[in-house]
């Protein structure tokens, strides 16, 4: 692309409002920024568009935006049932109604109904919503944890799961193939309600919604008996999860919830959060100072769109609140719903625990503790749903629970994405019932580690922004598939995985055997005494991403183990 030709076509053709031209004219004395904004078409991938808002092709704006609804619009209609529509949602980021209308207007000026939900929605909402309209596909337009200046766009198909393959792939072939924006539909919106294009979602959604997670809860006496002795902090940090959090809380009958007031305004600039990620722990300054303030039990963050839960727990014996990973909070819902279901004979048949390759080696151990069957899918909540929808058409397993270590599970099947007020709901149960064991949910944590062994796991990355990052991290990638360590820190390398080329290789035999999951340029080091890596350059921003796993006989040794590999992995891949 001739990015000063096509900056110089955006200023000047009519096509485009003034507003982005004024935008465009204000950077004409910067070369950089102009080549950035135009050297290539902001990627539709297979989790859909995500980048920074702003005029020019590598942007997200309505014109971008249009063009990916319309080569969706083109698969709909050549694969799909159009007469079925599409449900849309946002959440709180700047720009989430104009990009909500200009992806409803296209798809109405093609004949596809839309179902658009009025009001900040979850993105697991959505999946919901997708299965109960029993629409063809969903849009939520989302960034999810990206900072301030991101948008997105992720598009779900009729299952409720993000799009997989052959879905995905086809999409981007059908976007792939809008090369002008005179190929681009829009239509007026007081024309598509009359047409009965444009329709909003009613109130019946929500409260199936609630319900569903209402049902998720196992020993609802236990929250009855121990709901006004547990003071819980909660920010959405400005984002989605305000409503149904304290909704779904307070239908449980939990009496001490306290919200971080500053954080509970949705705002799409997130003024005290610029980066709000739950996994950062700069956006909980705010909560754990309210925390320590209320002396609250346990203290739980939302994303912006309420996928992702992170979570604090105050440990008694030093006072001080002690962060809970990902991986740690699934853990104990997990330990929980598999045990008590256990004990309880609910178990149903052929139960399956589905996690992510970079997620805790404990959900092997838990799994096998409750006679529960393992599978592992590559990283991105979608392949769990995917799984969950092979479940169903050929009849094989019952789900029983879903996660992956980026702070995200699933413990229904009502929805085929990470749910965090559902984890919310599981999780204020969980320390429920440590609670009337007169135990913390870190003390619940500890005996887990005691019962399973000490895994801890830890991730890295690697940015490489610009025009050369997509370049370098190829490059890396390369150079890793030419050579296979011998070890990596302390640890032997046993067998290495590699996703794109579908092996796992044995070091010592040089067997070679199917990883049986579907291409991805992942590399996967499987070491000695139960550690491991795994590499992958991330789906949504321009990282390589390094996940790391150990497992200890004490807290601290793991500990230990896990900065020594992380140190090593990071100095090898340098």
């Amino acid at each position: 692309m001739d990015y000063r030709k096509e900056y110089e076509r955006w200023c000047t053709d009519s096509y485009f409002d003034e507003g982005t031209k004024e935008e465009l004219r204000s950077i004409a004395g910067d070369e950089k920024e102009i080549e950035d904004r135009f050297y290539r078409t902001l990627e539709f991938g297979t989790a859909g568009l995500r980048g920074i808002i702003g005029a020019g092709t590598n942007r997200m704006n309505i014109y971008t935006v249009r063009q990916a609804t319309q080569g969706l619009a083109n698969y709909i209609l050549a694969h799909g049932d159009p007469g079925r529509g599409v449900a849309i949602a946002h959440d709180s980021r700047l720009m989430h109604d104009e990009f909500t209308e200009a992806t409803a207007l296209c798809l109405a000026a093609n004949g596809i109904k839309t179902y658009i939900f009025p009001q900040l929605t979850p993105v697991p909402e959505l999946s919901y919503a997708v299965r109960t309209l029993h629409t063809i596909a969903g849009v939520v337009i989302t960034a999810s944890h990206n900072p301030r200046e991101y948008n997105g766009y992720k598009v779900y198909w009729e299952d409720g799961a993000q799009v997989t393959p052959p879905h995905d792939t086809g999409i981007m072939e059908e976007v792939g193939k809008v090369t002008s924006f005179d190929m681009v539909k829009t239509m007026g919106k007081e024309d598509a309600i009359a047409a009965g294009l444009y329709n909003i979602v009613d109130d019946s959604v929500d409260e199936g919604y609630f319900a569903e997670l209402r049902a998720l809860s196992i020993h609802p006496e236990i929250i009855k008996k121990m709901a006004k002795d547990i003071k819980i902090v909660y920010t959405p940090l400005h984002g989605t999860g305000l409503v149904p959090v304290q909704r779904v809380l307070k239908d449980m009958g939990f009496e001490h919830v306290f919200v971080e007031p500053s954080q509970a305004i949705p705002d799409g600039n997130f003024p005290t959060a610029p980066y709000p990620n739950p996994e950062n722990p700069d956006a909980w300054e705010l909560a754990l100072k309210l925390a320590k303030e209320k002396d609250a039990d346990i203290v739980l963050a939302t994303d912006p769109d309420a996928d992702r839960l992170g979570v604090y727990c105050k440990d008694v014996k030093t006072g001080e609140y002690v962060t809970f990973t990902g991986n740690m909070s699934s853990m104990l819902i997990a330990e929980y719903i598999l045990g008590q279901k256990a004990a309880m004979g609910t178990m149903p048949k052929n139960p399956a625990f589905i996690e992510s390759i970079v997620s805790t080696d404990m959900a092997k151990a838990i799994a096998a503790e409750y006679n529960v069957t393992l599978v592992e899918v590559l990283t991105g909540f979608k392949y769990i749903g995917g799984e969950m929808h092979r479940f169903e058409t050929e009849g094989t397993y019952n789900y029983v629970f879903g996660f992956e270590e980026s702070y995200g599970c699933l413990p229904g099947t009502y929805a085929r994405d990470k749910d965090a007020p559902a984890a919310v709901c599981m999780l204020c149960e969980v320390a429920a019932y440590y609670k009337s064991m007169g135990k913390t949910l870190w003390d619940g944590m500890i005996d887990l580690y005691e019962k399973y062994g000490y895994y801890r796991e830890g991730t890295s990355t690697m940015t490489l922004a610009g025009i050369d990052g997509a370049a370098q991290m190829q490059k890396i990638m390369d150079d890793a598939r030419g050579k296979t360590p011998e070890k990596m820190g302390a640890f032997d390398v046993i067998a290495i995985r590699d996703y794109k080329n579908g092996t796992r290789r044995e070091l010592s035999t040089g067997k070679v055997e199917p990883t049986g999951l579907p291409s991805s340029n992942v590399l996967y080091y499987e070491l000695s005494d139960n550690a491991w890596c795994c590499v992958r350059p991330s789906g949504t921003e321009p990282k390589i991403k390094f996940y790391v796993g150990v497992k200890g006989t004490t807290l601290d040794g793991a500990e230990e183990m896990l900065a020594g590999l992380k140190r090593e992995v990071l100095t090898y891949f340098e």
